[in-house]
């Protein structure tokens, strides 16, 4: 009986279960201690609704609540129905399941059967006989008496009945529950400190390790900050140097089109003056004086003409800058990749490539990885071709 009582007792309260609880894991917990572990896990201004988890006190294991809180959780109602059993038994039965272990401490001599314990709360005179006493209360009752200060229901229900025994017998009694009650404080007060010890170093474990990872952090950061803004700088260096390339093609190209320029306006600046004379010839009506200059004028227009196609050849420049072609897209994927470290994935070995002949075997492979990879490591096995025994792995470093 005394191990179905602590069965039935809650871990926290330490009294028998009320309105059990059936929590995942298994357990059982009152719930109006499960209702104190969450007010315990409140903050200051904070409701009991906005607590979503608790852990168990018996296993640990980490209960999440629905919207409902513990209203959501299912009751034990098999437990509910023993716990109302046995505290029936604990009452009308002939001895107290939890008081049995004590009374045996007693002599059975100790009482004889002549010495009557009498109802120490009846008005009557002469009192009733005892049928239980109290050991909480320290005083006997009887059968009325009982009914009326014991209702079956809380507080009460902690009190511990035994068979009637004198005033003289209960003081003995309280003393060994005292020894046993003080024996239990103590063992539970020792794994107490002992968890609670155990539970700050653990703390201290916890809070070194955030600083830990603060520093590491912090380090982490300021070395990503320090490899991107060198990229930032080889980039612009590198922008600084093109475009001055650009700029040079552009100067080139422009002092050859200003020549060409230059080249096309005197032509036809003197063009412009053979065409006059050419046209004021044409209108002269003499045809002696006629005669005279058009040979000449005609000569100079043949040279002028020929000569303009020396001095403004076909103009080949190109525009486009064409030769200036910029493509970064190689550039732009490993940028869009940057991120830690990973393991590469294993190249793929192409079998139809692959050729041995008597010492040599020459393996070819094609990789995703070739600008992070400087060197795979090749791991075969060799067959004796003896019953098929397969010797050690042999490893060798390929580039």
């Amino acid at each position: 009986m005394e191990t179905l009582e602590s069965e039935l007792t809650c871990p926290i309260c330490l009294e028998l279960f009320e309105d059990p609880l059936l929590l995942p894991c298994a357990h059982s917990l009152c719930f109006n201690c499960a209702h104190r572990i969450l007010v315990s896990h409140c903050a200051t201004n904070e409701s009991v609704e906005s607590i979503t988890a608790f852990q168990c006190p018996t296993c640990r294991h980490v209960i999440t609540l629905s919207q409902r809180g513990l209203d959501g959780l299912k009751r034990n109602v098999t437990l509910q129905n023993i716990i109302d059993r046995f505290q029936k038994a604990s009452v009308s039965g002939p001895n107290s399941p939890s008081e049995t272990r004590r009374e045996r401490a007693f002599d059975a001599n100790t009482m004889t059967s002549a010495e009557k314990v009498l109802c120490q709360f009846c008005d009557q005179d002469p009192a009733q006989d005892a049928v239980k006493t109290c050991v909480t209360c320290e005083v006997s009752y009887c059968d009325e008496c009982l009914k009326a200060t014991h209702p079956n229901k809380k507080p009460f229900t902690g009190h511990r009945l035994i068979e009637p025994i004198p005033d003289s017998h209960i003081r003995g009694l309280m003393c060994l529950e005292h020894e046993d009650e003080k024996q239990n404080l103590e063992s539970n007060l020792t794994n107490l400190i002992k968890r609670n010890t155990e539970l700050e170093t653990l703390l201290a474990k916890l809070i070194q390790t955030c600083q830990h990872v603060e520093v590491n952090a912090s380090r982490q950061e300021a070395k990503l900050t320090e490899e991107c803004d060198l990229l930032i700088e080889i980039i612009q260096q590198r922008r600084q140097i093109i475009g001055t390339k650009i700029k040079e093609g552009k100067v080139m190209r422009l002092r050859k089109l200003a020549q060409q320029i230059a080249n096309c306006k005197q032509c036809i600046e003197r063009s412009a003056s053979l065409i006059s004379q050419a046209e004021h010839s044409l209108k002269e009506n003499d045809h002696a004086r006629f005669l005279q200059t058009a040979k000449n004028i005609t000569e100079r227009v043949s040279m002028a003409t020929a000569s303009s196609q020396v001095l403004i050849p076909e103009i080949n420049l190109n525009d486009t800058f064409d030769t200036f072609a910029l493509d970064f897209s190689r550039e732009k994927k490993l940028l869009e990749c940057l991120d830690y470290l990973t393991a590469p994935n294993p190249p793929t070995i192409r079998e139809e490539l692959c050729t041995a002949s008597y010492d040599t075997i020459t393996v070819h492979w094609t990789s995703d990885d070739e600008f992070s990879v400087v060197s795979y490591e090749l791991q075969y096995t060799i067959f004796t071709g003896q019953a098929n025994v397969i010797s050690d792995p042999h490893l060798c470093r390929v580039s």
